[in-house]
């Protein structure tokens, strides 16, 4: 079929649908109806369930799997541990009870046991912060309002122990470079580097500390460290239940929050369930309509698909010409049913929104989802209107004019 045979049935086609604009409506009507709703349906399902995965993703809360028990851990197993491929941060933490510190600016602003947090680059918690000296530190958002102090400020952090039946205080000035929002961590604690961590506990165990201002107490033996526990985020939150299942299955007791978010998958799970039942249905039942329309369609237009034999085309161009003409409706009906969808999820975001439950949660698709869902639109009634373009090329020219 030559081109200009080819456009001459396209504009066939097209001024036919406007010659018979009220069936064309009715055929539009009935996708829209199916087409609207579905695109809403999906834009709600997909919506709610990115922001609650973009809510799981974004909190560092949700990837940390704490270890509840101590245990005595050498350097070489934190190594093993953070070269993981499921592991996205580990570092060693000492014994909890020194872990914490006395933290002081003057005589009216001071924190009795707050925590302290040993932290490298990469930490989920600090994002982009990074400390790089020892006498530097990150402090909570609490901590930061019981001290009054602001970054780039200087503290005094404060320790002590008995050694012979004498209290010896040791003491360091840190400066903050850093404070933490209460999203993530609402107890008064300050995040340091490692080495200052190993001096409370060298500290407390009766070395001698020069970091710390004591020279008193037994020399270092130059041991390698050992740790009581690790801090530990998995890469990400499909990775925590295979982390944690590990570890426990190395008798280690751990928690997390993988209930959260195995109830976003779950809540996922449903909603594609009942999001697929709702759109086979509906499809099934615009099929059916589908097909009883273009069957009719073509029964009612025997007389001009005739003609058109008679005028030199084929049976495959009356054929094409009828999918062209399905393919234009279903055009038409997307386009229809895209603009309802879009001016209802704009009702639906506006109420969303003002809900303190649900203000983040909005109804939305992408473009890649609008496109998918205008090549399924034109699949769809292009499979149906072969049906009757399968009827369409089986008419006898002859027979139809006779009976006409």
């Amino acid at each position: 079929m030559s081109f200009n045979r080819a456009r001459l049935l396209v504009r066939l086609a097209i001024q036919d649908l406007w010659h018979d604009r009220i069936i064309s409506f009715c055929i539009v009507s009935s996708l829209v109806a199916v087409i609207a709703p579905l695109l809403l349906l999906f834009g709600l399902r997909f919506g709610i369930v990115n922001q609650l995965q973009n809510d799981l993703a974004n909190d560092p809360r949700n990837l940390e799997i704490r270890m509840l028990s101590s245990g005595s851990y050498d350097q070489h197993w934190i190594t093993r541990l953070q070269q993981r491929y499921d592991v996205g941060f580990a570092i060693g933490q000492t014994r909890s009870l020194n872990t914490l510190t006395d933290l002081q600016t003057d005589s009216t602003h001071f924190i009795e046991n707050a925590e302290v947090i040993p932290t490298e680059a990469g930490d989920p918690l600090l994002g982009t912060q990074v400390l790089h000296h020892d006498h530097e530190v990150v402090i909570t958002q609490e901590a930061a309002r019981k001290l009054a102090v602001k970054t780039g400020d200087t503290l005094t952090l404060r320790v002590s122990r008995m050694l012979d039946e004498r209290r010896e205080w040791g003491r360091k000035r840190v400066t903050v470079v850093g404070i933490l929002p209460a999203t993530y961590f609402n107890r008064p604690a300050i995040f340091t580097r490692p080495a200052l961590l190993l001096a409370l506990e060298h500290f407390r165990d009766g070395y001698a500390v020069t970091a710390l201002g004591v020279a008193s107490g037994a020399q270092l033996n130059g041991n390698a460290p050992r740790y009581a526990r690790a801090r530990l985020y998995a890469r990400d939150i499909d990775h925590v239940a295979s982390l944690e299942h590990d570890l426990r299955a190395q008798r280690i007791e751990t928690t997390s929050r993988l209930a959260d978010i195995d109830n976003v998958k779950s809540i996922n799970r449903v909603l594609g369930i009942i999001f697929n039942t709702i759109a086979i249905t509906a499809l099934i039942g615009c099929i059916a309509s589908l097909i009883g329309s273009f069957i009719a369609n073509v029964d009612r237009k025997r007389k001009h698909i005739a003609v058109l034999r008679l005028l030199g085309f084929t049976r495959p161009a009356v054929g094409v010409y009828v999918i062209s003409q399905g393919a234009l409706l279903s055009l038409m009906a997307y386009v229809g049913g895209f603009g309802i969808y879009f001016l209802a999820s704009q009702i639906f975001n506006r109420a969303l929104s003002t809900s303190q439950a649900t203000g983040q949660m909005i109804c939305k698709i992408t473009p890649l989802h609008c496109l998918i869902a205008l090549l399924l639109t034109l699949v769809v009634a292009m499979l149906v209107a072969g049906i009757g373009a399968w009827r369409a090329i089986h008419i006898e020219p002859a027979q139809s004019l006779r009976e006409a």
